[in-house]
């Protein structure tokens, strides 16, 4: 693995974010009323008031944004770490069936809240805790032992992300017409309501799996060539893989429980910028969750733009972006090993 030296860190960085401040400049002008980038600043810094452009901006657009970015850094850099932790740069948050289970949470509360006296505020709650009810499961289905093996978690995930596809079926077939329709929109991927209030919500847990990325990203370095010989490099993979694992998965739950099933950003993002950047996870964790990021917030403008007067869900624009040009770029990159020393 090449030196990765201070002025490439930097550079990278600087021109990601650079690239993220242009798609959420992007995300705030654009719209079925579009706004002035002068008038977009000045509703942002110079004390705009309270006009009609004002509130577009500040009371619409800007806490939409906010969430777009918090929920596509989340999945982009859970994408970085699973694809890390099962050595399989195919892997991404939803095969774990944490995703999974945060969707049959909240899609339950969803169908069942009316009858219990509850609104759509408590759907992120139950969302959130069917994530810990399927991280607590797996760590007790797939830890064998003081061991967790990679395999146990793949097939761990496929039989939670079955067992959840067929209790959101029967769920859905139990609701009405206004529930079957939110839980459609819900499975699909939404940020047409976007609260605010969430925003620090998503936020803490992201900072919590980044902070743990960041500080075991050598660690993830030495895990992607194999459990065996991480270990005899002195990485406490059990210990490692757990925490990784758990601050991930939260993060994940976190951001399904507000947007709902949003697809392909732990996928093609981390292995978009593998390709460009390396698989030296010092750079790739920061730089996935800026680039999910900008990734999410352009397609949520695209999905709330593409069609006048009409609003498409920001899942179905990702998975329309993500899934032909992913099989594009496996297609290119079938000649280049998932290692760390394998691209540069």
């Amino acid at each position: 693995m090449k030196h990765l030296s201070p002025a490439r860190f930097a550079a990278v960085l600087s021109a990601l974010l650079l690239l993220l401040l242009a798609v959420v400049m992007l995300g705030l002008v654009v719209g079925p009323s579009h706004i002035a980038p002068a008038e977009v600043w000045s509703a942002l810094w110079a004390g705009g008031g309270s006009g009609p452009l004002a509130d577009i901006v500040l009371g619409i657009r800007l806490p939409r944004v906010l969430l777009a970015m918090l929920v596509g850094a989340s999945l982009s850099t859970a994408g970085v770490v699973f694809q890390a932790l099962l050595r399989n740069p195919l892997a991404d948050p939803f095969i774990l069936g944490v995703s999974g289970g945060a969707a049959l949470g909240g899609i339950a509360m969803l169908s069942l809240g009316g009858a219990l006296g509850l609104g759509y505020a408590a759907v992120p709650p139950a969302a959130f805790a069917g994530c810990l009810i399927t991280t607590l499961l797996l760590y007790m289905v797939a830890g064998t032992g003081s061991r967790v093996s990679a395999t146990s978690l793949l097939l761990t995930g496929v039989v939670f992300n079955a067992f959840a596809s067929a209790a959101i079926v029967f769920l859905a077939s139990l609701s009405g017409l206004l529930e079957g329709s939110r839980i459609f929109i819900w499975l699909i991927g939404n940020l047409s309501v976007a609260r605010i209030d969430l925003a620090g919500w998503v936020a803490g847990f992201l900072v919590v799996g980044l902070v743990a990325a960041l500080l075991l990203s050598r660690a993830l370095n030495l895990l992607a060539l194999g459990d065996e010989a991480a270990e005899q490099l002195g990485v406490a993979i059990e210990t490692h893989k757990r925490l990784l694992l758990l601050a991930t998965s939260l993060m994940v739950g976190a951001a399904v429980s507000v947007s709902g099933l949003i697809g392909f950003v732990g996928l093609i993002i981390p292995h978009l910028l593998r390709l460009l950047l390396g698989p030296d996870h010092r750079l790739l964790v920061p730089a996935a969750a800026i680039g999910g990021a900008a990734f999410l917030v352009l397609c949520d403008t695209v999905a709330r733009t593409m069609l006048a007067g009409r609003e498409l869900p920001v899942g179905a624009i990702t998975a329309l972006v993500g899934g032909p040009f992913f099989l594009v770029l496996l297609r290119r990159s079938q000649h280049r090993v998932f290692a760390p020393g394998g691209a540069s």
